[in-house]
C-alpha cells in the first residue's frame, strides 16, 4: 500500500515529465534560472568555485584539469553523439534522405546561419568581440521544440518536421564550425592517430554487425585522441556516431535519450550559466558584443531563415511543408532564434576573457529569451486561424 502511494505520489508524477517531449527546454530554463539566482545572490557565496579546481591527474594523461572542462569537453561529447546519431538517421532514412525534401530546410539552415554571423560582424567587426560570430548560428533542438511542443496543434505536424531537420542541418553547421574556427592549434600525431580509430571502428562494424564493448573502448580512445589533437573533444562524439550501424541507431539514441536530456544537459547549464550580473545590468547588454549576438537570434534567424525558403519556393526548388502559410514560417524562424545550449557553448570556446564570456552569455539569455517569448505569442495568434485555412 505504501509503495503504491510513493509511486503514485513521486515515479508517476517524474514519469509523465520526463516522457513528455517539452520537459527538456522547461528544465534547461529552469536550471539557468537557478545558476543565475544563486550567482547573484548571497545564499551560496561559493557556488560554482569548485567548477574550476584543479585535479590532480599526472601531467603526462594530457587529461581535462577542472570539472569544468570534464563537463564541457567530456559530458558533452555524449550530447554531440547523440545528435550525430540523430543527423545519421535523418540522412539515411529520415527528412534528409531525399535531396527534393531536404533542400528546403538545408537552405533554411544555412540562411539561419549566415544572416546572423553578417548582423553580428556589423556591431563587432574590428572590436575585441569579433571572434564570437560563430555564437548567434545556433538553434538549440531540445527549447525550440520543447516550445513548438507547448503549441499543441496550432502548430502543423509538418512545420515540426521541418523545424526538427532546420536544427538538426544548424547543428551539422555548428559543429563544423568549432571544429573548424573554434579548436586549438592542431597536432598532427594525435589526429592521425583519431582517424586510425575510426577506420579500425568502421572495419570491426563491418565484420561483426553488433556494437559492444569493443566499440565503446574505441570510442574513448577516439575522445582522447580528439581531445589533444586541437578539435575540440565533443566532435567525437558525432565523428563516433557515424560508425553506428543504422540498425543499432534507434536503440542506442533510445538509452542516451534520458541521461543526456536530463542528467548532461541540465548540468551543462547549471555550470555554464554561472554568470554575476554587474549592479547595471545595462552596462553588459549595452555593448556591440551583446548586441550583434541579440540582433543575431531575434532578428538574423528568422530573417536568414525565411528569405533562403522563400527564394527556393519560388524557384521551385522547394515547397512548404503540408499546412503551413508564410506567418508560420515567421513564427518558427524566430523559433530557430532560441540558441542556448550551442550558443552558450560556442561562446565558451569563442574567448578566453571571462569578462567576455560573461558578456556573450548575457547576450545568449536575453536573445533566446526574447525569441522564445516573441516565436510563442506569433505563432499562439497567428496560427490557429491559419492553420484552418490552410
Amino acid at each position: 500500500m505504501v509503495r503504491k502511494i510513493i509511486r503514485r505520489a513521486l515515479v508517476s508524477p517524474l514519469t509523465k515529465i520526463i516522457n513528455d517531449g517539452r520537459s527538456v527546454g522547461i528544465i534547461l530554463f529552469c536550471c539557468t534560472l537557478f545558476s543565475l539566482l544563486l550567482a547573484n545572490s548571497n545564499i551560496w557565496p561559493g557556488y560554482g568555485s569548485g567548477l574550476h579546481k584543479e585535479l590532480n591527474f599526472p601531467a603526462w594523461l594530457h587529461l581535462p584539469r577542472s570539472p569544468l572542462h570534464w563537463i564541457n569537453d567530456g559530458l558533452m561529447a555524449l550530447f554531440f553523439f547523440s545528435v550525430g546519431m540523430e543527423i545519421k538517421r535523418e540522412l539515411l532514412v529520415g527528412e534528409l534522405s531525399s535531396i527534393k525534401r531536404a533542400f528546403l530546410p538545408i537552405g533554411g539552415a544555412i540562411g539561419g546561419m549566415l544572416v546572423p554571423a553578417a548582423i553580428f560582424l556589423l556591431f563587432n567587426s574590428g572590436r575585441d568581440g569579433q571572434h564570437g560570430w560563430g555564437i548567434p548560428m545556433a538553434t538549440d533542438i531540445a527549447f525550440s521544440l520543447g516550445i513548438a511542443s507547448l503549441l499543441g496543434t496550432r502548430v502543423p505536424i509538418g512545420l515540426k518536421i521541418f523545424l526538427t531537420a532546420l536544427a538538426i542541418i544548424d547543428d551539422l553547421g555548428a559543429i563544423f564550425v568549432i571544429a573548424i574556427f573554434y579548436g586549438g592549434q592542431l597536432k598532427l600525431i594525435y589526429l592521425l592517430l583519431a582517424v586510425g580509430v575510426l577506420a579500425v571502428t568502421f572495419l570491426l562494424n563491418k565484420i561483426k554487425r553488433g556494437f559492444g564493448i569493443m566499440q565503446v573502448v574505441l570510442g574513448l580512445l577516439l575522445w582522447y585522441f580528439v581531445f589533444n589533437s586541437g578539435i575540440h573533444a565533443a566532435i567525437a562524439g558525432v565523428l563516433f556516431a557515424m560508425t553506428v550501424p543504422l540498425n543499432k541507431l534507434e536503440r542506442i539514441e533510445h538509452a542516451l535519450h534520458k541521461p543526456v536530456n536530463f542528467a548532461i544537459l541540465p548540468l551543462f547549464a547549471l555550470a555554464n550559466t554561472i554568470i554575476q550580473f554587474p549592479f547595471d545590468l545595462s552596462i553588459a547588454v549595452n555593448t556591440p558584443l551583446s548586441w550583434g549576438i541579440v540582433f543575431g537570434l531575434l532578428v538574423g534567424k528568422p530573417l536568414g531563415i525565411c528569405l533562403v525558403c522563400f527564394l527556393l519556393v519560388k524557384s521551385k526548388w522547394g515547397e512548404l511543408p503540408a499546412k503551413t502559410s508564410w506567418s508560420h514560417m515567421i513564427g518558427i524562424g524566430l523559433l530557430a532564434g532560441i540558441g542556448f545550449t550551442m550558443s552558450i557553448f560556442i561562446s565558451m570556446l569563442a574567448f578566453e576573457d571571462a569578462r567576455l564570456q560573461d558578456i556573450a552569455k548575457i547576450g545568449v539569455l536575453f536573445g533566446s529569451c526574447l525569441s522564445m517569448v516573441f516565436g510563442y505569442l506569433y505563432l499562439f495568434l497567428f496560427s490557429k486561424k491559419l492553420t484552418r485555412a490552410a
